[in-house]
């Protein structure tokens, strides 16, 4: 993963709101949630929901089906263990030179 996009998806989920809607799908699993029942949940406006999803959608962090007249919006599991992975890919590495450069 490229430093731009962790940083553009924290940015996503760095706003309260995004983060509970993103949280809810992530509970949702595979099946997602339709939209309507996140705008129910959450008691927002339809167009205040649509751009904090719009927001996630272009990170990456969710997608969006369409099944007739009902939009479906689901975590993005990959995007999601992605990002995770980046968080943790290197942690502690330094830890060793650190103690020892703290020792001299």
């Amino acid at each position: 993963m490229e430093h731009e996009t962790a940083s553009g998806q924290l940015e996503a989920l760095g706003n309260p709101i995004r983060l509970r809607i993103y949280r809810m799908l992530v509970r949702a699993g595979e099946e997602g949630m339709a939209v309507g029942a996140l705008q129910e949940r959450l008691s927002m406006p339809a167009s205040t929901l649509s751009h904090h999803c719009k927001k996630l959608l272009e990170t990456g962090l969710i997608t969006r089906e369409r099944r007739g007249t009902t939009l479906i919006c689901r975590a993005h599991y990959p995007a999601m263990d992605a990002l995770i992975h980046y968080l943790s890919d290197e942690c502690c590495a330094d830890s060793a030179s650190i103690t020892s450069h703290r020792e001299h």
